[in-house]
């Protein structure tokens, strides 16, 4: 079955340039050396009421959401991107165009310029998959999940002088449900990724609700593993072969694309987490990389540059500074905080792929 659908020329282009406003002028941007960031913000709702927000941010319910806590939330998360400073931004959990508008214009007037923004709003969902970016848009398409609730995966060609890149903004189910319904986002992920030419430069990065060796951190857990042992992450996506995780030599050797790396193995283990769930340290936010980054073509992956952005101020007594609710999470909005994910990064290139100086690298 074909899960996704390309948007229309026209719908493209609106998309693009629908939330640009002429004060986004694209500043002068050199693209020797450029940064890719993946944030999720944890519900960043706008202050119209749809019909399809969580009963929480419905606005003047007694939960408290208004346009005051917008904007409060918009400008904790726009402090986050700014110092970020990342040239690509992917989003989730954005509500809708107008969200991602009001970030758009915070962000500009704290001297953040992203003049180029895309959602992937095609369906009513709660929230969605977007982007933030200072390079052009060549193109903006949807892949479509099987379940027809299921949030779309936001695929978007860059233009960085030329070169193209394409990136991958995902926001697989949550693990309030088991294994069995992230696979349908992994096989449209792939589906999709398998029509790629074997050089291609592409990223996929987001929210994937999965561990970066999820194999071995659900096999045990019968309310996850539903599904004989296989994963989205890394059966379907192939960041493991033959039960271990591909690793750069084993991705830059291998005759096709079949095999991605994804980016936490750039980190002690003691670093890769990007969320902290009561003491529970886990790293469904990641950014997976395929072969033709290590090349001397195109764009190429600067080694070891992957890390997760965790400035002080991002922790609030030795936990993620999630954005703030009475009642342990359950009442009213307090006005605080920021996001129960940290952010994560790497850095890109337009010069040849070249080894970091570790004696570990082939």
């Amino acid at each position: 079955m074909n899960h996704y659908r390309v948007i229309r020329p026209s719908l493209r282009f609106a998309l693009a340039v629908a939330v640009c406003f002429l004060f986004f002028r694209p500043a002068d941007i050199r693209a020797e050396i450029f940064t890719v960031a993946s944030y999720n913000v944890e519900n960043f709702f706008d202050h119209k009421h749809d019909s399809t927000e969580y009963s929480e941010y419905i606005p003047g319910e007694p939960f408290g959401w208004n346009r005051e806590m917008m904007d409060i939330k918009c400008g904790n998360i726009a402090r986050v991107i700014k110092d970020l400073d990342a040239e690509i931004v992917a989003l989730q959990e954005i509500e809708s165009r107008q969200a991602l508008q009001y970030l758009q214009e915070r962000l500009a007037r704290m001297g953040a310029h992203y003049a180029y923004a895309a959602i992937a709003d095609s369906k009513p969902t709660a929230v969605k998959c977007a982007m933030l970016s200072k390079f052009p848009m060549a193109s903006i398409s949807e892949i479509h999940v099987a379940n027809a609730m299921a949030r779309s995966i936001l695929k978007v060609v860059l233009d960085i002088e030329g070169r193209h890149l394409v990136v991958y903004v995902n926001h697989w189910k949550s693990k309030f449900g088991p294994e069995s319904q992230r696979l349908p986002f992994a096989r449209a992920l792939a589906e999709d990724i398998g029509k790629l030419e074997t050089a291609t430069d592409f990223i996929l990065t987001g929210d994937f609700n999965s561990d970066y060796n999820e194999f071995e951190t659900f096999r045990d857990l019968e309310r996850f593993n539903d599904t004989g042992g296989i994963t989205g992450i890394n059966h379907i996506l192939n960041t493991v072969k033959n039960g271990r995780l591909v690793d750069e030599t084993l991705l830059i050797r291998q005759p096709g694309n079949k095999y991605l790396y994804n980016l936490w193995l750039e980190l002690p283990e003691y670093r890769r987490w990007s969320v902290n769930f009561f003491g529970r340290k886990n790293s469904p936010d990641a950014i997976i990389v395929s072969m033709g980054l290590y090349d001397d073509r195109g764009i190429a992956y600067v080694d070891n540059s992957f890390d997760r952005f965790d400035p002080e101020y991002l922790f609030e007594s030795g936990a993620v500074y999630r954005w703030q609710r009475a009642q342990r999470g359950r009442g009213k909005h307090l006005g605080q905080g920021y996001s129960d994910h940290l952010p994560v990064y790497a850095r890109f290139t337009t010069r040849p792929f070249q080894w970091a100086d570790f004696p570990q690298k082939p």
